[in-house]
């Protein structure tokens, strides 16, 4: 797993690069290791190498491996980037404390009931479904900073920022750049976007969090 942890090195270096180029402050993004499909032997290297940010899609296979590597490590902020099912969310306000694919009134409201009950509030994003894609999860861009609005309003919820994953045979750019515009209409400052193949890019657009999986553990 040395390889791992060598990829590590080299994506924190492309990302300090990026930053940068940009004209951005050291350290203005945050790097998001994402380690689903990937047992808990796989990750504690790169958890030995400093990474303390990671992600994962499912809240059933996380809820597997990380409880214990989370008591192994302290300080390891564990972030939902797959989509939520309303029957798993009382799981999921226990387990991570970043949750960035809220995409619908009946998750907004889950979420804010779970969290009451456990005294326990995740930080949240709202997923953009930039390109409109009818199999992909996400909020219409149109109706985001409602969204946003009512997460607020309606289900007494703090949103923190956006997450968006553009379609994979389209150039990012322009759904980053449109990611950014949203945040600054619904009033949030985090960007989550970019991944393995694009977050360079992202780093350029204002990305504050990329989420980087294969690009670090390999394929799967």
């Amino acid at each position: 797993m040395t390889d791992a942890v060598a990829r590590l090195a080299e994506v924190r270096a492309n990302i300090a690069k990026a930053e940068k180029e940009a004209g951005r402050p050291a350290g203005a993004v945050t790097l998001v290791a994402v380690s689903k499909t990937f047992d808990a032997d796989a990750i504690r290297p790169v958890i030995a190498a400093g990474q303390r940010v990671f992600g994962e899609n499912r809240v059933q296979e996380a809820t597997a491996k990380w409880p214990a590597l989370k008591q192994e490590t302290p300080g390891i902020e564990l972030r939902l980037i797959g989509p939520l099912q309303s029957n798993k969310a009382k799981e999921a306000v226990a387990l991570f404390d970043v949750i960035e694919t809220v995409d619908r009134e009946k998750i907004a409201a889950e979420l804010a009931k779970e969290s009451g009950k456990q005294g326990r509030a995740p930080r949240l994003y709202v997923q953009v479904n930039t390109g409109l894609e009818p199999q992909k999860a996400g909020i219409d861009p149109r109706e985001a900073a409602a969204f946003v609005a009512r997460c607020r309003d309606v289900h007494g919820l703090s949103i923190e920022g956006l997450m968006c994953i553009p379609p994979a045979d389209e150039n990012p750019g322009p759904h980053f750049a449109l990611l950014e515009k949203l945040a600054r209409e619904a009033g949030v400052e985090k960007l989550s976007m970019g991944m393995s193949g694009d977050y360079e890019t992202a780093v350029r657009f204002g990305a504050t969090g990329v989420r980087v999986g294969s690009a670090i553990f390999g394929s799967r």
